[in-house]
């Protein structure tokens, strides 16, 4: 059984606390729908001959559930604590890779206004030490296997209809961005 995670948020800039209850109760549905599946999954499983078509499509579900889960705890975590830039380690690896900090951050920025539903990404490659920053459909699509998450960025209309609206995406990758506790993202880099 999986439980959903408390998260504990200071007053954040152009993001309201209305935004941030719906989003949660949303994120708390991932984790209590997996937990259904899951169950789901082991009754299917007694006879997984005969309920074969059931079972392959609940299994399918299962990855949906569990990445927008996973995705939503990077996605809040990275707001707790004090707001603070990225650096370190992480902002110089990133200078490097992509010319400077600020053409690293444009490009995230890019990837985050693509049109679709779904998640921007930052993501790091401990085998060929590079940074790709791409786009995730859904939850599930998208995802490159071995890669660590380093930033999430919440691309659903839910994450931001509270307070924007879907023209306002720009306003919203903005609030997102100054909320940032850049040092909690820049443990995930090691």
């Amino acid at each position: 059984m999986y439980t959903a995670q408390k998260f504990t948020f200071n007053a954040l800039d152009g993001i309201s606390e209305k935004q941030l209850d719906v989003h949660i109760k949303l994120y708390e549905g991932y984790v209590k729908f997996l937990n259904t599946l899951e169950s789901v999954q082991a009754d299917l499983m007694k006879d997984s001959e005969k309920n074969a078509y059931a079972l392959s499509e609940v299994t399918r579900r299962i990855g949906f559930e569990w990445n927008g889960m996973r995705m939503h705890e990077h996605y809040f975590s990275q707001w707790e604590g004090a707001p603070s830039p990225i650096g370190g380690k992480l902002a110089e690896a990133l200078s490097a890779q992509y010319g400077s900090y600020d053409a690293w951050l444009a490009q995230f920025k890019g990837v985050s206004m693509m049109r679709g539903i779904g998640w921007a990404i930052l993501s790091y490659d401990a085998k060929t030490n590079r940074f790709t920053n791409h786009f995730v459909a859904d939850h599930e699509l998208g995802q490159l296997n071995g890669l660590t998450t380093i930033l999430a960025l919440d691309m659903w209309e839910h994450a931001f209809m509270v307070d924007y609206v879907p023209a306002e995406k720009a306003k919203y990758v903005e609030a997102f961005s100054k909320n940032l506790n850049g040092d909690a993202i820049t443990k995930r880099y090691g």
